[in-house]
């Protein structure tokens, strides 16, 4: 039996959309592209039961379909598209150096480039009714899946800058947005503030959780209570968003690659490229401010222009005289 290392010219890690879109890129340039899936196979987006603005689908298409159809045509290309899920990895500094990758804490393969497409979890409040009711009416994406909402009366969860503009958006488009602080202060900055206050449509709780969802199939309502005092009360809504937060799927790069406060890859400006020569990042792992699918798959046809175009670099590069 050969116990000799797989290498690639180009492994991509993660199959949400911006892993999918570096793949159909990355094949028809010859790089001969492997996919690694991770653990949620398609991503964020295979728990979205409508996409409705991703261009090109003018009666839209549900999330899982999506993504099928991406990998399809990924692999109609020549992408590999193999079950795994990258747990460790050991960059290297040189430029044309080989990076190693260890796939489900047992396999090393080794790779020329590679391209992150990991992702970002949003948080939930982790509450049984809430975790049952998604893609039921509970949605981590405003912008996502308001739309369908509109007219109707909504709540969103959150105090920072993100829930802000999440309700001032479900403002525009829905008939009454309720808001659930947690704290008796909002975190949102000041300006934030002032346009929520300009939206009489916006009733913001303070001191207030959710206590449970109401529904069986969809959101029919919300229990509300209030952590000072105890007490408890029941709106009708048809739709529930969490916006207190995402997390990026980046925890195996920390130490090697730089990142923010919150573990979002820094990328050059203008570029998908990280600090670590053939490495690049895309998607929700280095893009914290749009989140969106459709911008996911641009910075996907990014990395897999830089990562072609780096491999060009080295492979006309002179060999160094000894």
């Amino acid at each position: 039996m050969s116990n000799k290392i797989e290498r690639l010219k180009t492994m991509i890690i993660g199959s949400g959309p911006a892993g999918y879109t570096a793949a159909i890129y990355a094949a028809r340039a010859d790089l001969k592209p492997v996919v690694y899936t991770g653990m949620e196979p398609g991503g964020q987006l295979t728990t979205t039961t409508e996409v409705d603005n991703f261009p090109g689908y003018p009666n839209g298409i549900d999330g899982p379909g999506m993504m099928v159809e991406l990998q399809q045509q990924a692999e109609r290309f020549g992408t590999e598209v193999r079950i795994g899920m990258a747990t460790g990895v050991e960059l290297s500094d040189e430029v044309g150096g080989i990076h190693k990758v260890t796939i489900d804490d047992a396999t090393i393969v080794e790779a020329e480039t590679i391209i992150i497409s990991t992702g970002a979890t949003a948080k939930y409040l982790n509450i049984p009714s809430e975790q049952r009711l998604r893609g039921g009416g509970v949605s981590a994406c405003a912008v996502c899946d308001g739309f369908f909402y509109k007219g109707q009366d909504v709540a969103i969860v959150g105090a920072g800058d993100t829930a802000a503009e999440e309700a001032s958006y479900l403002a525009n488009i829905c008939n009454k947005v309720t808001m659930l602080v947690r704290k008796d202060y909002m975190r949102a900055s000041k300006a934030m503030q002032h346009r929520l206050d300009s939206l009489k449509n916006i009733e913001i709780r303070y001191e207030s959780e959710v206590d449970e969802v109401l529904g069986d199939q969809v959101v029919e309502g919300l229990r509300i209570v209030n952590n000072q005092t105890g007490e408890k009360e029941d709106i009708a809504i048809t739709g529930l968003f969490i916006a207190i937060g995402h997390k990026p799927n980046t925890d195996i790069f920390k130490g090697q690659l730089d990142m923010d406060e919150t573990g979002y890859i820094i990328t050059e400006a203008k570029s998908t490229k990280t600090n670590k020569p053939g490495v690049f990042a895309s998607g929700d792992a280095q893009d914290k401010i749009y989140r969106q699918a459709v911008t996911a798959a641009g910075t996907g046809c990014m990395a897999a222009l830089d990562a072609e175009r780096y491999l060009a670099t080295i492979e006309a590069a002179p060999e160094e005289v000894v």
